[in-house]
């Protein structure tokens, strides 16, 4: 009994270069005895299982699988290709050719195909600003997750200021929102406050931050870094695996300790609040989920991934040279002495300070050892914020 099925596939030029304006056609033909049977033949003929050919197209030129730059769903801009298969046997019959099946480009997958990632303004940011430099890059996500602030000039105060760092996951709105909002709730919480209450009132503008974000009933979260310099001090916070590293006379003094799931701590409170924490491929992560246990937003982690910061005040002294915010994918790959080692280069005792260039310098080399992270790093010289 001999069968043939005709399918025409309507392909969206988004897959194929067009080079011809005519419908291309495509026989597929399988023959236990004739492997060279030409292409040519009617679905009658005997087929070949090996031969696989565009008849309008030389045997020896291979197909276009590249992309196109721009695509259309339309019907004059399309590629008609027409499989033919067939099996062979005694004819009992012989039958009309069956009408060609029209099946929409829409009704197609191709899980080999990907579209290319969008380039946006945040896959890389450099910034030199009034005592502080930022240099950020996109790691192999899709898009840019970290975010940062800088607020100098605070309340018009030019030895006041405000800066952070925020690595977001499961997308940038809680990174994003961070950014627009912590510092102006930190220093609303502070104003009037006495020296003592400012780790109370750093904690409460976390709070607010996150209570608001989660309002908005957006998902994802992030960790926060943040630096509040006033009056002389500074203030370091942070919630998550961002982390503030200060160079005392050539020695780096880390000011935050990351937040995650495998510190004996951290671990503690997630179980005795109904939590587990367990160790998945070499990393530990809460509920088998997040490997940070606190940051704001995880609203469907809220109860273990909390949002109160850790917070450190320092009295900014002359040996107090620069301070380093930067987010994981950076310490994942560089020590803090060794971060410190590349800004003091070229930042301390020469003619020609280069502190943006020690900024590259650094995602440079975390990049180098293989990091493939969303990179982002500041560096505040404080010595411009003493009074």
């Amino acid at each position: 009994m001999s069968c043939a099925v005709a399918v025409a596939l309507r392909v969206s030029p988004l897959f194929y270069k067009l080079s011809v304006s005519p419908p291309v056609t495509l026989n597929l033909h399988a023959s236990p005895s004739s492997p060279s049977t030409p292409s040519h033949l009617s679905p009658t003929s005997p087929l070949s299982p090996s031969t696989l050919r565009l008849n309008n197209q030389p045997e020896d030129e291979p197909v276009s699988s590249s992309s196109s730059s721009s695509s259309s769903s339309s019907s004059s801009s399309s590629t008609t290709i027409l499989l033919t298969t067939a099996t062979s046997g005694p004819a009992l019959m012989k039958r009309k050719r069956p009408a060609m099946i029209a099946i929409p480009s829409s009704a197609l997958s191709f899980a080999a195909t990907e579209a290319p990632a969008e380039v946006g303004p945040m896959d890389e940011v450099e910034v030199e600003g009034e005592g502080y430099y930022v240099c950020c890059k996109r790691g192999k996500r899709r898009a840019m997750e970290d975010r940062y602030s800088a607020v100098v000039n605070s309340q018009g105060d030019s030895k006041q200021a405000f800066f952070g760092v925020f690595d977001g996951h499961g997308g940038a709105k809680a990174a994003e929102f961070a950014a627009n909002n912590i510092g102006r709730n930190i220093m609303k919480e502070v104003t009037g406050r006495r020296e003592e209450e400012m780790e109370e009132a750093v904690k409460d503008g976390y709070l607010t931050t996150d209570a608001e974000f989660l309002k908005e009933g957006a998902s994802g979260g992030t960790c926060c870094v943040t630096a509040l310099i006033r009056e002389g001090d500074l203030v370091v916070s942070n919630a998550g695996d961002c982390r503030a590293v200060l160079s005392r006379g050539g020695v780096a003094e880390a000011l935050t300790v990351d937040h995650r799931p495998c510190r004996e701590d951290e671990r503690d409170r997630i179980e005795n609040t109904g939590g587990y924490v367990d160790c998945c491929r070499g990393v530990w992560r809460i509920q088998g989920s997040l490997a940070v246990s606190r940051g704001l937003g995880d609203q469907h982690l809220k109860n273990w991934v909390v949002a109160e910061p850790e917070t450190k005040v320092v009295r900014i002294k002359p040996e107090c040279e620069f301070l380093i915010l930067a987010s994981d994918g950076l310490w994942d790959k560089v020590s803090n002495q060794e971060a410190v080692d590349v800004v003091r280069y070229s930042c301390v005792g020469i003619d020609n300070l280069e502190p943006f260039s020690a900024c590259k310098k650094l995602v440079d080399l975390s990049v180098t050892r293989g990091s493939i992270d969303d990179i982002s790093v500041m560096v505040i010289q404080l010595a411009h914020f003493i009074p």
